[in-house]
Order: C-alpha cells, then sequence, then structure tokens
C-alpha cells in the first residue's frame, strides 16, 4: 500500500482537478456491526446483496458505478470499482469459489461486518453539490476514480486503527469485542464500500465498509 502522504497527495491534485473535498471524519461500530453468517445460501445471499445483481439488480441505480468491491487476482486481494453488471457477476463467481475453497462451517465461523464510515465536506462546498432532484432536495458528490479509490484506503486504515483502540460498545459480546480488535479473525472472504446508499446527518455524509469475515477459534 502507498504512503499515506501519497495517497494525500494523489486526494489533493484531484480536488484541484474538480473532485468534491470529502474526507472521512471517524467510523462507528454499534449494535448493527456484526451479523452472522449461518450456511453458504445466506453467504451468497449477502454477496448478491452487496454486489446489487440476482434478486437485488433493482438496487443497481446509476450511483452504483461509485462502490468500491474487493476481487482476487490469483491469490491476492484487489480492490476496484465496476461498469457493468457482468463485472460483479464474475467478481460474485470469484469470491464464491474462493469461499469453496476455504471450506466454512458455518458454525459461528462466518460474519458479516459493517462500520459507519462518517465523512466531512466545507461547508462552502456543500453548498455547491446541493441540487432538486424529482421535486426533492439533495446532494450529488463528484468524485474521480482516483478519488474514491484513496478514500477507500481511508477507510481500510482507520478500521486497522480501531482495532488497536479500547474500543466500548453498549451490547457487544466478547466475541464481537474480539472481532473488533481483529483477534481470531482468519481470512477476509470479501469487503465492499457503499457509496451507492449513502445518508446524510446534516452534518456528514455517512456510508457503509463491508466486511466478510471467516473466525478461526469459536468460543
Amino acid at each position: 500500500m502507498e504512503s499515506m502522504r501519497d495517497i494525500n497527495r494523489v486526494m489533493e491534485r484531484e480536488i484541484a482537478k474538480g473532485s468534491c473535498p470529502l474526507k472521512l471524519d471517524h467510523i462507528e461500530f454499534g449494535d448493527y456491526s456484526y451479523q452472522e453468517i449461518t450456511s453458504k445460501e445466506k453467504l451468497l445471499e449477502v454477496l448478491s446483496y452487496l454486489l446489487r445483481i440476482g434478486d437485488f439488480k433493482q438496487y443497481a441505480g446509476k450511483t452504483i458505478l461509485n462502490n468500491v468491491y474487493m476481487d482476487l487476482r490469483g491469490k491476492k486481494p484487489v480492490f476496484k470499482r465496476t461498469r457493468t453488471a457482468m463485472e460483479r457477476n464474475n467478481i460474485f463467481s470469484t469470491i464464491r469459489r474462493y469461499a469453496k475453497k476455504l471450506k466454512p462451517q458455518y458454525n459461528g465461523d462466518v460474519y458479516l461486518e459493517m462500520v459507519r464510515c462518517y465523512f466531512d465536506i466545507p461547508q462552502e462546498n456543500l453548498e455547491k453539490c446541493r441540487y432538486t432532484y424529482q421535486g426533492n432536495e439533495t446532494y450529488a458528490f463528484l468524485m474521480s476514480d482516483n478519488y474514491i479509490m484513496a478514500l477507500y484506503t481511508h477507510c481500510l486504515v482507520a478500521r486497522k486503527e480501531a482495532a488497536m483502540q479500547d474500543m466500548q460498545v453498549d451490547g457487544f459480546t466478547e466475541k464481537e469485542y474480539g472481532m473488533v480488535r481483529l483477534e481470531n479473525v482468519g481470512d477476509v472472504l470479501f469487503q465492499a464500500l457503499l457509496l451507492d446508499d449513502v445518508k446524510w446527518n446534516g452534518v456528514r455524509m455517512i456510508a457503509n465498509l463491508y466486511v466478510i469475515y471467516t473466525i478461526n477459534c469459536v468460543k
């Protein structure tokens, strides 16, 4: 991975070219963060939802182009945006084959993690992003491929840093705290930052980072 200094330089160059200057402020865990995947069928359903294919293809609007997905090149994970449903179906097939090789038992060893990512934007830039769509006031954040990939890198770094913090979340089990700390986490089966389903809380833009883990030790 490039140094964060290099990543930030890329972001500054892309802002100068016209990318919206969104910047990651922080990430959050909550009672929504962990969902056990209890069967192969459930795993394929979750993958289909994240990739907006199959029964979930109706969610594949124009902004799906902004999503960042994990794929595999050989045994190495790569992260990319997609342009077509065929590309997303190819990722689905690759991850399905990868899951088959890992041979999960679905007895507490596969989890979906969802982390909320909060992004800031200067007020003067926010006003430029405001527009009316079908009679409703909303926002459009235009960003280049390089800028989106840089934001994704910031999210991954923030997630790794969270593992080293003494985080307290109401209602978390010890197993869930272990996943926050990345203890006993085995393989990352899939990962995605979904920027086609963002929320605005009046202060910051919120997007979800999803990771599917296998767990090495089950208590």
